[in-house]
């Protein structure tokens, strides 16, 4: 099991990094597959879709197209538009075809769009800003840097609980150990790139803080995704990734710290 998932681990971050350097329409491309393959994870666990395409499915599936394209085009003053146009959809079909879905189904398909396409898409537009080649991998560092030193310390001095009823594997001492970690991720990380940042600031200082702040939300990401599972009684989002699951089991911490970082990243290098 460690062997598989090791290997997918592997592989993932080979993928991750040709897809990222490489941006553009390739990236777009890949965030919006990957978004469409965990809605339709999503669907399923909380009981929007069957695995055969339901309405409501479609309308989510159609509505995360549409954001991309309006992403894609730099037409984002619409994306409120194409949103509120989603759950217009959303709820004509649920009038329409009542009762055959219960309120719980049809604000389930609208959150799919806003969890999975909407904050996945982020990582698309802050790769596509000033400096993004080089920001974009805070997302990461934050998330599975984030993971992988919260694991080493709580393996080591891990005694208090964080949360026992969702994941009582983790620990308080974890927790801290993973935004230090993340932290210090986002400084080692920044004194190799600094000087090829076109922005000028205390870039060591800037990533520290926003790793940390990352970290911070993605184990509220990871937590919350961990609560949809144990809500709706099953143990992974699918079976896609070897020895990981689904995409929603192993993004769900990247859900959650790339709107933070994206937003954190403006606030640091576009309103100075």
């Amino acid at each position: 099991m460690f062997r598989t998932r090791l290997i997918s681990g592997i592989v993932l971050v080979a993928v991750a990094l040709v897809v990222i350097i490489a941006g553009g329409p390739v990236l777009a491309a890949t965030l919006l597959a990957i978004s469409i393959i965990g809605m339709s994870e999503l669907y399923c666990a909380i009981g929007v879709d069957d695995r055969k395409l339901s309405p409501l499915a479609a309308v989510g599936y159609l509505g995360c197209f549409a954001y991309y394209l309006m992403v894609i085009l730099g037409l984002t003053a619409y994306t409120m538009t194409v949103l509120i146009a989603c759950l217009i959809l959303l709820m004509s079909v649920y009038v329409f075809t009542y009762p055959r879905y219960q309120t719980q189904q049809v604000t389930g398909a609208f959150f799919g769009v806003v969890y999975v396409a909407v904050m996945l898409s982020c990582i698309y537009q802050l790769r596509m800003m000033t400096d993004g080649a080089y920001l974009v991998w805070l997302i990461f560092l934050g998330s599975w840097g984030c993971d992988t030193c919260a694991y080493c310390v709580g393996m080591l001095i891990g005694k208090h609980k964080m949360s026992p009823k969702l994941s009582p594997k983790k620990s308080v001492e974890g927790a801290i150990g993973g935004v230090a970690g993340a932290a210090l991720l986002g400084v080692i990380y920044a004194a190799a790139v600094s000087g090829r940042l076109s922005t000028q600031g205390n870039h060591m200082l800037y990533f520290a803080v926003i790793c940390a702040v990352g970290a911070l939300i993605s184990m509220v990401g990871d937590l919350a995704a961990s609560a949809i599972k144990r809500n709706h009684g099953i143990k992974d989002y699918g079976k896609l990734i070897p020895g990981h699951g689904g995409i929603l089991d192993r993004f769900d911490s990247v859900i959650f710290i790339a709107p933070v970082v994206y937003y954190l990243a403006q606030g640091f290098f576009l309103l100075r």
